[in-house]
Order: C-alpha cells, then structure tokens, then sequence
C-alpha cells in the first residue's frame, strides 16, 4: 500500500488572502473599530470638539494665507468654502494614515496571544476617521448654508470619491503598518509625510494653479483626483477634476492596494515573533 504525504505550504501574494475568513470575523472587525473610537475620544480633555476645531483652525490659517497674502484664485467660489471642501478627503486620509501606521504596534498583546486575520487592525483604524469626516460634514453643510453654496444632486457624489480616499488611505495603512513592526523609525517619518503632503496636495489652492504639463504627473500623488472631485461635488462645473489624471490616482491606488497586501501577508506570520 502506497504511502502518501501531505505538505502544507504557506500562499504567497494576494491570493493567499481569505476573504471568507474575514467575513466571519466581521464582528471583531465591528468591536476594534469600535473600541479605537473610543479610545481616540473617551480619554481627551476636549473629544470631539477637537474634532471640530482642527478643520476650521486650519481653514481660517489657509485661507489667510492663499487667499488674502498670496492672492491665490478661487474661480469665484467663497475661499473658506473652497479650502474646508479639501479639507475633508485630506484629513480623513491624514488621520487614517497615521492611525493605521500604528495600529499593529498598539495591538501587540492581541496579536502575540490571539490568531485571527491581521489585516482587520489596520482596516479598523481606517474605519475611526470617519467620525472626524461626519463632524466635518456637519460643519461644511453650515457654511454652505452661510455663503449661499447651492446644494445640488452633485454631492451624492461624494460617496465615490470618499471610497476612493478610504482605499488610498487603507493601501497606505498596509504599507506603513507591515514596515512599522519591522522599522520603528516609521512613526517619525509618517507625521512628516502628512505634513509634507498637505501643502504638495491642493488644500489650499486649486489643481488650475498648477501648470498643465505637470497636471498629468501632478496626479500621481492619489489624493489630488479625491480632492478635485470633492470641490466637483460641493462647488460645481466650475471645479470638475481632470479626469485622466483622477484615472491615473485610481491607478496609483490598485498599485498601492496590491502591493501593500502582498507585503503584509509576507510580513504577517513574523509579526508575533518581532513586535
């Protein structure tokens, strides 16, 4: 009688990623999200009131700045409008990022005592800028309110490009969260990045600023095409984004979101072992 042996072997790349299992584990998915919420609100002195401040202080300092000292133009659209429609995409993925690069590193007992699919964490801290958003949302429905910005069936929009700024901050999260367990020096280098980030993207000033040869690589940074769709949705025809670039950050997305599952699944078995 023949005899026959099995080995197992761990799948590499994307497809080594079960769906299916982290179906079944969407209720932890559901608490961590939860449990980041609170933790990022429940133990400030000021909880979600910074939540409102940060975006209007940065606004008011925006506006000040490309507007009144540089004499940046609006195409006719109310400047403190035109920067906080920015500002909502860009500091959903700012927070996002930077919650998600260190989400591994703050789930350390979970994960060396615990097995379920680690691709939940960074996902999860994606998933608590979103209460930032809908209070940001609130606000810009104020001032919209208050500077005569129509509301237009253009803003069911939103929800796609809000997709698409969740899955850029998400491909980020990936990449920053497998390299920070394995490099600390990743927390240090992020805050620059976003710091950086916000003044090469078109927070305070439009994407017609930025000369038309340079529009197409201009857009290699994946936030330039969110950005310009979110003025699209708030502001009018006026602001409709340059569509072959948002194609070219749609693309720059995949290529991150592969990329970075693909390094995380190689880097996931080693996680217990170095964090």
């Amino acid at each position: 009688m023949a005899d026959y042996e099995r080995v197992i072997k761990a799948r590499k790349g994307i497809v080594s990623i079960d769906f299916a299992e982290l179906w079944r584990y969407r209720e932890l998915f559901l608490f961590l999200t939860w449990r980041d919420i609170l933790v990022r609100y429940k133990q400030t002195y000021i909880g979600v009131t910074w939540a409102a401040l940060q975006p209007l202080l940065t606004m008011v300092i925006f506006t000040a700045i490309f507007s009144l000292v540089g004499k940046f133009p609006s195409n006719g659209a109310p400047y403190p409008v035109l920067v906080f429609a920015a500002l909502l995409p860009w500091q959903f993925f700012a927070n996002a990022m930077t919650e998600s690069s260190q989400s591994l590193v703050a789930s350390e007992r979970m994960i060396t005592k615990v097995y379920f699919p680690r691709l939940i964490i960074p996902a999860s801290a994606v998933m608590t800028g979103i209460v930032d958003l809908l209070i940001s949302v609130l606000i810009l429905i104020a001032m919209m309110w208050g500077f005569n910005v129509p509301f237009t069936p253009r803003l069911l929009m939103l929800l796609l490009f809000f997709i698409v700024a969740f899955l850029a901050a998400f491909s980020v999260g990936l990449w920053f969260s497998a390299l920070n367990v394995r490099y600390r020096d990743v927390k240090y280098i992020v805050p620059f990045i976003v710091r950086m980030g916000m003044y090469i993207s078109p927070v305070g000033f439009i994407s017609d600023v930025v000369p038309e040869r340079y529009r197409f690589l201009y857009n290699l940074n994946p936030m330039v095409g969110v950005i310009d769709g979110f003025r699209w949705c708030i502001l009018g025809a006026r602001f409709e984004p340059y569509w072959e670039g948002f194609l070219v950050s749609i693309l720059v997305i995949i290529i991150l979101l592969i990329t970075g599952a693909i390094y995380f699944r190689s880097m996931e078995r080693t996680f217990a072992d170095v964090i």
